[in-house]
């Protein structure tokens, strides 16, 4: 028997499924909305701080259609009541916090799988 989810790992869960919905099947303008305003995230190694500068560049990315396959999830509970998740397949990394009775991204680090991989 499978012992039941911890209440933080349900939250990353859900997150993690919003995300990438949203980042798969929409225009991408609404995820800035799953962002604190003073989140980070940083794009193959270009920093994009506060919540209008991580949207914009979102919006921007060139590809308008992409569908995400998530091979492997990983969540943990902070000291400071955060979640942090890490997504295998794209290599994602999200901490997010409680703010105003909800929950958002604070910062977001992507990077490409393939750079590490020999020619």
């Amino acid at each position: 028997m499978a012992a039941e989810k911890e209440i933080w790992q349900k939250i990353g869960e859900g997150f993690v499924q919003e995300y990438y919905n949203q980042f798969d099947n929409t225009n991408r303008t609404t995820l800035g909305d799953l962002y604190s305003a003073d989140a980070c995230l940083t794009w193959e190694g270009s920093s994009f701080p506060g919540k209008a500068a991580i949207a914009g560049k979102l919006a921007s990315l060139p590809f308008k259609s992409i569908k995400h396959i998530i091979t492997e999830q990983d969540f943990q509970p902070t000291v400071d009541s955060c979640i942090f998740i890490m997504v295998f397949g794209q290599l994602k990394v999200f901490m997010l916090k409680h703010h105003a009775c909800s929950w958002v991204c604070t910062n977001d680090v992507f990077r490409l799988g393939i750079h590490n991989i020999p020619a």
